[in-house]
């Protein structure tokens, strides 16, 4: 029988339908691209629930990540919406579920908490966000996603930090984890810097750690936090679709999610682009699952 929620969380059937500060739903499939399958991501949130499965039992236990118990002192409520209902080829119907969730998930008073997916769910579950105000958006990734289409298609995984550009709501976008080859040719990474993103490679992290990204995102924002699983280096991270030396470390991303959350507000968060049939030994599945975690107890415990 399929774990139906993710540490402790609460099913939940319809947003709204109990009250809830954080609203976690899985999204299997976004934008297709013409001839690049998009389902090898598509069973991670139920990949998620298992390997927490037993954890669940320990949400009372200390967590020295967080500086206390997961889920808070002041009964910090999680509601699981389990995965919506996408499929591969409906790029269209795919969007429109994740918008109109997020959207109802901000509406209700809530944090929205996404799993992807490929990297072309982000672009509606942002939009999604519109109602909150002014955004920030910081993207863990290495890659920077400003292609203007690919393949003929607009809306898919190399073109999410483009169409966030466009959103009237979003007002910053800072970058980190770059390294080694992606989409972006030279015309992309000089419209990012016209736009203003402010890019820092995964080399500037390792140098200089995680403050100076930090300093980029103003005091009391609301930040939308992306990530895409391939930000990590491969010996930590092999199961994604494109994996690569150099990548950021555990520590480095928990780091920058506590900094967040101590600067500002964590208005959204998701993970994206892991691949479950990828994770030969089981210890993939654990970091994400771990990172999942760590965003979950930090909204509780600010």
């Amino acid at each position: 029988m399929a774990t139906r929620s993710f540490m402790g969380a609460f099913p939940l059937d319809a947003v709204g339908a109990e009250p809830a500060d954080a609203v976690l739903f899985g999204a299997p499939h976004g934008t297709p691209y013409p001839g690049i399958e998009n389902r090898p991501h598509a069973g991670t949130m139920q990949a998620l629930r298992e390997a927490m499965a037993n954890d669940a039992d320990w949400v009372e236990h200390w967590n020295y990540d967080v500086g206390g118990t997961l889920l808070g002192p002041r009964g910090f409520r999680l509601g699981d919406l389990g995965d919506l209902p996408t499929a591969s080829e409906d790029g269209p119907g795919n969007r429109t579920l994740i918008h109109d969730t997020a959207q109802a998930i901000v509406a209700a008073g809530a944090v929205p908490m996404m799993v992807g997916g490929d990297d072309s769910v982000p672009i509606p579950f942002l939009a999604g966000l519109a109602a909150g105000g002014p955004l920030t958006i910081l993207q863990i990734d290495a890659h920077i996603d400003w292609r203007q289409e690919r393949r003929g298609e607009p809306l898919g995984y190399s073109s999410t930090m483009r169409r966030a550009s466009e959103m009237p709501h979003v007002e910053r976008i800072v970058q980190v984890g770059m390294r080694a080859f992606g989409s972006a040719r030279t015309p992309e990474v000089e419209f990012a810097a016209a736009w203003g993103a402010q890019i820092v490679p995964a080399r500037a992290v390792h140098h200089h750690g995680v403050g100076p990204v930090l300093d980029l995102i103003p005091r009391g924002a609301n930040v939308a936090i992306t990530i895409d699983m391939d930000a990590f280096d491969a010996s930590l991270m092999p199961a994604v679709i494109a994996p690569s030396p150099g990548g950021l470390d555990y520590t480095q991303v928990t780091d920058l999610i506590a900094g967040v959350a101590e600067r500002g507000r964590i208005a959204s968060f998701d993970l994206i682009e892991f691949v479950p049939e990828r994770d030969v030994d089981g210890s993939a599945v654990l970091t994400m699952a771990y990172l999942l975690q760590f965003a979950i107890g930090t909204l509780a415990n600010r």
